[in-house]
């Protein structure tokens, strides 16, 4: 019980972190900008790890791959801790390497949730308060995945369902083949454990 309630706390603790270096990649590659208290603190909870190396992996095609690098390595260092911790597995030489493809997986998982919360939040600004001060920030993260769908969806009674169309598709995409990645990589996992 003890051992579960650690992997809890080392859980919440390293995917906050996770989540904010994630959220640092997706804002700069969406452009989103980084006036406003949410990216302040993104930036700020996260340059300890992204700044420095920032020097060995350089920005390219306009993306901060550090940022993607340090949230892809404390998210194969929770799964590399979760598993000493609950199964007091060793990890060998063919563990590694689905722990690391694991990892990604679970990047993939929380990058949907990101775009997830930034769409629900960015539909409730635009009924509630449009002129926010986070708005723009917001609507940069989910305008590369709404506009597709605002261009062919027309306004129904002046509403726009977009936002419902692109959150049910995420949740599939969760689903379907990350699910089927995630139960993959664990199973590959088990046998390289036997």
């Amino acid at each position: 019980m003890i051992t579960q309630a650690i992997a809890f706390v080392l859980d919440a603790l390293f995917h906050l972190f996770i989540l904010a270096a994630l959220l640092r990649f997706w804002m700069q590659a969406f452009r989103a900008s980084a006036r406003n208290p949410i990216a302040q603190f993104t930036m700020a909870l996260t340059d300890f790890a992204v700044k420095p190396l920032r020097r060995v992996i350089p920005g390219m095609f306009n993306l901060d791959w550090a940022s993607l690098v340090v949230a892809l390595l404390f998210e194969f260092l929770l799964q590399l801790l979760l598993l000493l911790l609950l199964l007091g597995a060793t990890p060998n030489a063919e563990v590694l390497p689905v722990l690391l493809f694991l990892a990604f997986v679970k990047l993939i998982r929380l990058s949907i949730y990101i775009f997830i919360g930034a769409i629900i939040v960015q539909a409730v600004l635009s009924w509630v308060n449009p002129h926010h001060p986070v708005a723009p920030f917001f609507h940069a993260l989910t305008r590369p995945f709404l506009r597709p769908f605002q261009k062919a969806v027309p306004l129904i009674g002046g509403v726009d369902i977009t936002p419902v169309l692109v959150l049910i598709g995420l949740q599939l995409i969760l689903m379907i083949p990350v699910t089927w990645l995630e139960t993959e990589s664990v199973k590959m996992m088990q046998r390289a454990l036997l």
